[in-house]
């Protein structure tokens, strides 16, 4: 995959219609304890997570964390990456494909391997981010709509939509891109 130049990224990063600066109508308003993803902004905000992120398959545990970051971008629920030295590698293959983000830069994907079952492109990781992103450099996020996933004891949703891979838990509110009608979002 050939990266984009500069003014495909800024044709790219300029597409999106919503970028924080103020919730639309249709937003769902938090309630105590809870965030608004149309509070997060865009360019996406990195932050370290303290709080125990898990990935499990079945009875097998994939990682185990409490390292995690969280990427908070408009419209979409939180993405948790987690770090390698916490994620059972040798249970991972590189999958085919791969994807462009326009602030993150080229995803690679992953599959997963488990009592004799391959689980295909169950999670990505930025090998080479682009700034500011630099901190999750070989992390990896997983899909929560094809493993289980776990912040804190918050067994967590997945993003509609199938292609996003936001983490959906009780402390966010959307609506959240991903469904259809919400590709400029």
């Amino acid at each position: 995959m050939v990266p984009p130049d500069e003014r495909d990224l800024e044709r790219a990063r300029a597409m999106w219609r919503y970028r924080g600066r103020g919730r639309p109508p249709f937003a769902v308003a938090p309630g105590p304890g809870q965030e608004s993803v149309w509070d997060y902004p865009r360019p996406p905000r990195l932050e370290e997570d303290g709080r125990r992120v898990r990935v499990v398959c079945g009875s097998t545990v994939v990682a185990d964390t409490i390292g995690a970051f969280r990427i908070l971008e408009t419209a979409s629920p939180p993405t948790f990456y987690l770090p390698s030295t916490d994620v059972r590698r040798e249970l991972l293959t590189r999958a085919r494909g791969g994807s462009f983000c326009e602030w993150k830069g080229g995803a690679t994907y992953w599959s997963l391997r488990v009592a004799g079952e391959t689980f295909d492109s169950v999670a990505w990781s930025y090998e080479a981010p682009l700034a500011p992103y630099h901190p999750i450099q070989s992390y990896l996020s997983f899909y929560p709509a094809r493993l289980e996933c776990y912040v804190d004891n918050d067994r967590v949703r997945p993003q509609p939509g199938g292609f996003y891979g936001g983490w959906v838990t009780g402390e966010v509110v959307g609506p959240f891109k991903g469904e259809p009608g919400t590709s400029g979002w």
